[in-house]
């Protein structure tokens, strides 16, 4: 049986679309969305948001879609049959989901830890008489330096049991070590089956957190100072719009939220029918992922109003900060609404199911390309495709132990600014020329007439073609011109550590060089006769099928160039692989 139709599909197309959903929409669309919204000037950060979704979001969604549904292959494969010479932006993006998905599945082990401890009374962040309180607690509202709130302090010094530097590990939080693997233990339960069983499990992981949003942002609207918060989140501060920053971050903001770059998208539409209706799922995908934001954005900003007004300041000035937007000033709100425990419960759970959505999307980006790497040997020698899963999810939950450590913390900060800023914009800047320009906006459209029926429309041609790779190009530059080495809060890391996150970050970024090398090296001919090969899709695939004899250049029996023999053309209508 030929490969391609031994692959197993979705059981029914309703699975996919809620599986790229559950993975598109992801605890950035709960802190990171609203973080940059509010460090933007409001409605102000809307204006280029919305726009960059247009010209930048559904046209690289609709492009990564086409690519993993028509190759019927995980990112490794399907980008080195599209351009052989960038065959290692695919092996990077494998590399960069695992990497993310040692540390991202902590977020999950800190939304469980918050979660049982919200089923007490009082909430264990409400008031300051706890053994693990300062002398510098307060059980209000504050923006005092000299202080620090009650869910500041549960955060830092129950939860985390925090050091002061990074190079002082401490000991292991032997409780979150043991959330982690219940962590781990459930994205198994929701993979190890492939498509059977992660088709199933979206059904819940993806619809609940929007029944727990809307019952927050009803909640919400009623607290006074409510419509502050909303009124700062929908109205533009029109002169904002003249930073050059805030486009770059809403542009940067579409790309991470919709996951472009990080091989998910390319390996769950592999497991697509051919035929499908992609633009369909393209649509659903990135509009709900964006509503999804806004709609977050109304529920957090109604609670920032209520906070401005518990502690009589304007919304711009209350101290706001990346995942202590979650984890810090979310829970110092709670406390003040009626029946705490629920809303604390219901948020916190809501949390769960976004990271776990995220989380079992990159962990089978590893398992797709592994089995398609080693052609099906992998689950022969595994016998069954769950022994697999559960050697890919110890692995991880064995490399992120060092994040529930006392100076956990440190690690997940460095790793998530060198993986998730630093890294992602170089696989995204050669997927984009990669797939665009090499493999070609013809092809590309050649494609999805063949899958679908249509061509793609001018708007999606001109996106391909000039604006993705432009905002693309702008978004490296500026990431590179405005890097900033990391920190958390006022702690910045030392310089072994900033080298450690630079090797960290190299660590998914070298495949790319590393992977060129190799496409010329076994290519056949001269320097420039490699080069011509090496961006001409399915050219490996040619190799592949020919004699070891001939792989050097040269037929055993008359001693003649064998470059003529691997086509240069595209890939027959009717060929699946």
């Amino acid at each position: 049986m030929d490969k391609q139709e031994s692959r197993p599909t979705w059981s029914r197309q309703i699975e996919f679309t809620l599986a790229g959903i559950g993975s598109a929409v992801g605890l950035g669309n709960i802190w990171r969305f609203p973080y940059l919204c509010f460090r933007s000037g409001g409605g102000a950060f809307l204006v280029p948001y919305l726009l960059m979704l247009i010209v930048l979001g559904i046209p690289l969604l609709h492009m990564e879609l086409a690519v993993g549904q028509y190759t019927k292959r995980g990112p490794v494969h399907a980008l080195a049959q599209f351009c052989p010479l960038l065959k290692g932006v695919g092996i990077a993006s494998v590399a960069i989901s695992f990497i993310m998905c040692t540390y991202y599945n902590v977020v999950i082990t800190w939304a469980l830890y918050y979660m049982f401890s919200s089923f007490q009374a009082p909430l264990p962040w409400q008031s300051c008489n706890n053994t693990w309180n300062t002398p510098n607690c307060t059980d209000h509202a504050t923006n005092g330096s000299y202080s620090s709130t009650a869910s500041q302090e549960f955060f830092k010094y129950k939860m985390l049991q925090q050091t002061g530097r990074v190079e002082d590990a401490g000991v292991i939080r032997w409780e979150l070590c043991l959330l982690l693997l219940l962590a781990w233990i459930l994205i198994y339960l929701c993979i190890f089956k492939g498509t059977k069983s992660t088709g199933k499990v979206v059904y819940i992981t993806a619809l609940l957190p929007y029944v727990i949003l809307f019952a927050l942002l009803v909640n919400n609207v009623q607290l006074p100072g409510a419509m502050q918060g909303i009124t700062f989140f929908i109205v533009p501060e029109w002169d904002k719009l003249l930073s050059v920053e805030v486009w770059v971050n809403a542009a940067a903001q579409i790309f991470n939220s919709i996951g472009i770059g990080f091989g998910f998208l390319i390996a769950m539409s592999s497991y697509n029918t051919f035929n499908n209706n992609i633009i369909k799922d393209t649509l659903t995908i990135s509009i709900v992922n964006s509503l999804t934001s806004i709609l977050s954005g109304f529920v957090i900003f109604s609670a920032f109003g209520y906070m401005s007004h518990l502690q009589d300041v304007p919304v711009p000035e209350l101290a706001v900060d990346g995942p202590g937007l979650v984890y810090v000033v979310y829970p110092q709100a709670f406390s003040s609404m009626p029946v705490p425990q629920l809303w604390a419960v219901l948020f916190f759970c809501m949390l769960l199911f976004l990271g776990i959505d995220s989380e079992f999307a990159m962990v089978e980006v590893m398992v797709t390309s592994l089995v398609d790497q080693s052609n099906q040997q992998l689950l022969k020698f595994f016998k069954r495709k769950e022994l697999l899963v559960l050697v890919v999810c110890s692995i991880a939950f064995l490399l992120g132990i060092p994040n529930v450590t006392q100076a956990g913390i440190y690690v997940f900060q460095l790793m998530d600014h060198y993986t998730a800023i630093v890294s992602i914009m170089f696989l995204a800047f050669f997927e984009v020329v990669g797939i665009c320009w090499f493999y070609g906006v013809r092809r590309l459209s050649d494609n999805l007439e063949e899958m679908t029926g249509k061509r793609p429309s001018i708007f999606f041609k001109l996106c391909w073609q000039i604006i993705a790779p432009f905002l693309v190009t702008v978004i490296l530059i500026f990431s590179v011109i405005q890097f900033k080495p990391a920190r958390y809060e006022d702690y910045v890391f030392p310089p072994w550590a900033q080298g450690l996150g630079w090797v960290i970050a190299m660590a998914s970024i070298v495949w790319i060089p590393l992977a060129s090398i190799h496409t010329l090296w076994v290519l056949p001919g001269s320097f420039l006769q490699k080069l011509k090969l090496s961006i001409t899709p399915y050219a490996l695939n040619e190799m592949s099928k020919m004699p070891y004899y001939e792989r050097g250049g040269r037929n055993k029996n008359q001693g003649v160039s064998v470059i003529s023999t691997i086509s240069l053309q595209d890939k027959p209508a009717n060929q699946g692989s």
